[in-house]
């Protein structure tokens, strides 16, 4: 893996970072419980991002 390709990814996991957490506090602020789909996209997310950082782990 190129350095390009570790930042690239890299940067997408922070991209996607700053949406899971963006879903989960406008969540938080609406004081109601979060639809399925929001559980699902946040859940989607962290599975995205779980790969990325395995992918990174193991091209170290």
């Amino acid at each position: 893996m190129t350095d390009d390709d570790r930042e690239a990814l890299q940067n997408l996991c922070s991209r996607l970072r700053a949406e899971q957490a963006e879903l989960l506090l406008s969540t938080a602020k609406s004081g109601a419980l979060p639809t399925n789909s929001t559980l699902q996209r946040v859940a989607q997310l962290e599975l995205n991002i779980a790969a990325i950082e395995n992918t990174l782990s193991d091209h170290e």
